[in-house]
C-alpha cells in the first residue's frame, strides 16, 4: 500500500498517513485472530455492506418493527440481483415482500400511532399494488420498470417507517444542553458554483452535530464559503469562515462553538460522547450512521482534539484502498450526521475553485430545538 498523507494544517480536517492505517488495520485483524476468528473471514463478513445513503437512513430509525423490515429488506435486496439480471433471486424478494404484506399488515399497523393509522393504511396498500406491478415487471424482465418499480415502493417504505418514530429515542447528556439539537431529521439543499446538494441530516442519530448544522444553514452562515479540496480528491470540505478563526462564534455567548464527538453504535441507547471509539477500545465498530456512502457528512476537527469540531464540515467520498465499505477506518474517529441523496455527480465535480452559493433547510426545521 502506497503512504497517503491526508493532513490539513490549523486545525482543518486531519487523517493519518497510509502507514498509520496500514498498522490499525494490521492490529485490529490481529484481534480477531486472539479470539479465534480467521482475518480473512473477519474482512469477508463485512462484503454486504450497505453503501446507499437511503438504506443506511432507513436502517437508523428508531423503529422496532420486524415484519417492515422485512419488506424492506426483501426489496432493496432487488438491485444486487438486478444488477447482475438474476431474475431467480429476484422472484424470490419480490415473493417473500408479497407474502409479508399480506400476512403481516396488522403487525405492520399496530406500530403506527393512532393518530397516522389512515395514513398508514394507505401506505400499506400502495406497497401491496407496487409488490403487485413489481412481480409483473419481473415476470416481464422489464429491468427499467423494476427498478422504478423498487425506488417508488422504497419511498412508501420509509414514509411508513418514519410513521412509526414515536418521540425522541433518547436525552442528550445535560452539559450539551447549551447547544442546538436536531430531534428528528432535516433536508437540506445547497447549492453551489456546480450544481445543487440535497443532504438529509439524521437527528435521531447524532442530534447535537446535526443540530448543529441546520441551525448554522438556517442562519446563513455557509452562504458563499469556499469548498476545500483534499489533495487526492478523498473529501471535499467546507465551513471555514472568513477572518482569524476556524469555527463559528455564537453571537449570545461570543465564544467559539465546540461540538462534541457523537457517535451512535447500534443496538446501544444513545450515542458515545467526547471519545473516539479507538480511544475506547471499539473496533469494527457497527454503527447507525457509517461511512459506508458516497457523500457521508461529517464534522471535521483538530487532530488532538475529538470535541474541538465547529462549524467545518465534510462530504466523505471514497478511498478503496483504505476506507472499503464496512471495513471502514473513518468509522469512530469522526461524527457523521447525514448523507447526501442527490447531486453525486455534482459532489464529484467541486474542486477549491467552487463555493456553496447558498444553503437552506427544505423540511424539518421545526425539529431544531434552540438552547434556552
Amino acid at each position: 500500500m502506497k503512504i497517503k498523507t491526508r493532513l490539513r494544517e490549523s486545525g482543518k480536517f486531519f487523517l493519518k498517513s497510509g502507514a498509520s492505517i496500514a498498522l490499525a488495520l494490521f492490529l485490529i485483524l490481529s484481534l480477531f485472530t486472539v479470539k479465534g476468528t480467521a482475518p480473512a473471514l473477519a474482512v469477508l463478513a463485512q462484503g454486504d455492506a450497505v453503501t446507499d445513503p437511503t438504506a443506511i437512513l432507513r436502517n437508523a430509525l428508531p423503529i422496532d418493527n420486524k415484519p417492515i423490515r422485512q419488506v424492506q429488506q426483501s426489496i432493496e435486496d432487488i438491485a444486487k440481483h438486478l444488477r447482475a439480471k438474476r431474475w431467480s433471486p429476484i422472484k424470490k424478494d419480490v415473493k417473500d415482500a408479497n407474502y409479508a404484506l399480506s400476512t403481516k399488515s396488522k403487525a405492520i399497523l399496530d406500530s403506527v400511532p393512532e393518530a397516522s393509522k389512515s395514513q398508514g393504511e394507505e401506505l400499506i396498500e400502495k406497497l401491496k399494488t407496487g409488490v403487485a406491478d413489481l412481480d409483473t415487471a419481473v415476470e416481464a424482465k422489464d429491468k427499467e420498470a423494476v427498478w422504478s418499480t423498487r425506488r417508488e415502493l422504497l419511498n412508501n417504505i420509509t414514509a411508513l417507517e418514519e410513521l412509526m418514530v414515536v418521540g425522541f429515542p433518547f436525552n442528550v447528556p445535560p452539559e450539551y444542553a447549551n447547544l442546538p439539537q436536531l430531534r428528528g431529521r432535516a433536508t437540506v439543499e445547497m447549492q453551489t458554483t456546480k450544481g445543487d446538494l440535497t443532504i438529509v441530516v439524521d437527528g435521531y442519530s447524532a442530534p447535537i452535530n446535526g443540530g448543529n448544522f441546520v441551525d448554522l444553514v438556517q442562519r446563513g452562515f455557509y452562504d458563499g464559503l469556499p469548498f476545500i479540496r483534499s489533495e487526492d480528491n478523498f473529501v471535499v470540505q467546507t465551513g471555514d469562515p472568513v477572518g482569524a478563526e476556524e469555527g463559528f462564534i455564537d453571537p449570545k455567548t461570543k465564544q467559539y462553538r465546540s461540538i462534541p464527538l457523537e457517535i451512535l453504535i447500534k443496538g446501544e441507547e444513545e450515542p458515545v460522547y467526547g471519545n473516539t471509539l479507538e480511544e475506547l477500545g471499539i473496533y469494527l465498530p457497527s454503527l447507525a450512521l457509517p461511512f459506508n456512502a458516497f457523500g457521508a457528512l461529517a464534522l471535521a476537527r483538530p487532530d488532538t482534539n475529538p470535541n474541538g469540531g465547529s462549524s467545518q464540515f465534510f462530504f466523505f467520498k471514497f478511498d478503496n484502498e483504505l476506507t472499503p465499505p464496512g471495513f471502514n477506518l473513518m468509522d469512530g474517529r469522526y461524527s457523521v450526521f447525514g448523507y447526501l441523496v442527490q447531486g453525486k455527480e455534482v459532489l464529484e465535480e467541486l474542486t477549491d475553485q467552487d463555493k456553496i452559493i447558498t444553503a437552506k433547510v427544505l423540511y424539518g426545521l421545526n425539529n431544531l430545538i434552540q438552547p434556552s
